[in-house]
């Protein structure tokens, strides 16, 4: 993981972040490990979601957890970064959908593409002992995400 920059920007659309590069996020041959992204991906889903005020567990009055699974991930790698290097991601809600969130996620270098990711996260009860259980997204989660649709 990286360290993150001191602030994230938002006003509509995409959250804004920025991550350097620590040497701990590279491979063998200098430059960022395929991997590092998807922790990247984490990050600023997890920025984005403390953003609109959505937490992500939520303790419900029955004591169960509410919470958002990944069930689908992606990433397409464009062009190579290296330690030291300053990447922005911009991450946005692609849709939402009766139980689950798509984010798209892009990064880039001094304004170069470097990668796009996607990720699916759905709402699940987590029960102890058993399997997630999709859920309806809450309306008021819904109307907080809707600003950062991108």
């Amino acid at each position: 993981m990286t360290t993150p920059a001191p602030e994230s920007r938002h006003a509509g659309g995409p959250l804004l972040t920025k991550r350097r590069v620590e040497f701990r996020d590279t491979d063998a041959a200098g430059i960022v490990h395929f991997s590092a992204f998807f922790f990247w991906m984490e990050s600023a889903e997890h920025e984005l979601l403390r953003a609109a005020d959505v937490s992500v567990v939520d303790r419900l009055p029955d004591g169960v957890d509410a919470s958002w699974p990944r069930v689908s991930v992606s990433c397409d790698y464009v062009s190579a970064v290296r330690f030291g290097d300053e990447v922005a991601i911009a991450v946005a809600v692609a849709e939402i959908g009766r139980t689950s969130i798509t984010y798209s996620f892009q990064f880039e270098q001094a304004g170069r593409l470097v990668a796009k990711g996607r990720v699916v996260a759905v709402r699940c009860l987590m029960h102890s002992g058993r399997k997630p259980e999709a859920v309806l997204i809450p309306h008021d989660i819904i109307s907080r995400l809707e600003p950062f649709r991108g």
